[in-house]
């Protein structure tokens, strides 16, 4: 069982920056891969970016590429989500999750441990 904690989230203007961290639990950590995902208000969740558990590969949606910075601190079990020159469209509610499964990194289903999700608004 893993227990996820993200913090971070809030109000920033467009152009703005904000930095996401995931805690987790538990002694294992640096054997997972995590990733981040996003749910806009009537929007399907939807992956934001990887990382692999020892940092070495990162991937992110072609939306957020070159904005956005995953990192992780095996030492500290965290993992971080660096988001510059945001925009309105990134609003959305953001989560962490332990990845599990096989299937590809950007799909929900590969996914078993999720944290609550912290709130990031954008305003114009």
């Amino acid at each position: 069982q893993v227990q996820l904690v993200e913090s971070g989230g809030g109000l920033v203007q467009a152009g703005g920056s904000l930095r996401l961290s995931c805690a987790a639990s538990g002694r294992t950590f640096s054997s997972y891969d995590m990733g981040w995902f996003r749910q806009a208000p009537g929007k399907a969740r939807e992956f934001v970016a990887f990382i692999t558990r020892s940092g070495a590969f990162t991937n992110y949606a072609d939306s957020v590429k070159g904005r956005f910075t995953i990192s992780r601190d095996n030492a500290k079990n965290t993992v971080n989500l660096q988001m510059n020159s945001l925009k309105p469209e990134d609003t959305a509610v953001y989560y962490c999750a332990v990845k599990s499964g096989s299937t590809n990194i950007s799909e929900l289903k590969a996914y078993s441990y999720w944290g609550q999700g912290t709130q990031v608004t954008v305003s114009s």
